[in-house]
Parts: structure tokens; C-alpha cells; sequence
């Protein structure tokens, strides 16, 4: 993504590997790891990966550590 995005409505509806990187503050080397990883909501469009934007929100908060103590 070229410019910060403000809210999430701003989104395009289907994420790539650079707008994943740009949202998690991410290398896009680690963005491309994750898309690959077995639980992430990556949809396959012949050899093109992209993420859903509300399935990768909804990821985050599932997969949120809450600290002990």
C-alpha cells in the first residue's frame, strides 16, 4: 500500500502480501511466511495470494496472547 490507511473501510476487500506486511508492521518476507502457514485465511487465486481483509481481523483477535499476571 502506498499511503497509511485511516480506518478499515479503506481496505480493498482483498489483502496482499504488502498490505498484510503494512498493517502488521511486518517485513513483506514475513508476510509471505504467514500467508503460507497453515492457519492463515490466505485465499489462492491461481498463484496470487490475498487475504480477506475482515478474515485477517478476525485472525488477530483469535489469535491475541493476553500476559499472565
Amino acid at each position: 500500500m502506498d499511503t497509511k490507511v485511516k480506518s478499515v473501510q479503506d481496505l480493498p476487500f482483498a489483502l496482499s502480501a504488502a498490505d498484510v506486511a503494512d498493517i502488521l508492521g511486518i517485513s513483506r518476507a514475513n508476510a509471505y511466511n504467514l500467508l503460507k502457514s497453515k492457519n492463515f485465511p490466505t485465499l489462492h487465486i491461481g498463484k496470487r495470494m490475498v487475504v480477506p481483509k475482515y478474515r485477517l481481523f478476525e485472525w488477530i483477535d483469535n489469535n491475541i496472547q493476553v500476559a499472565n499476571g
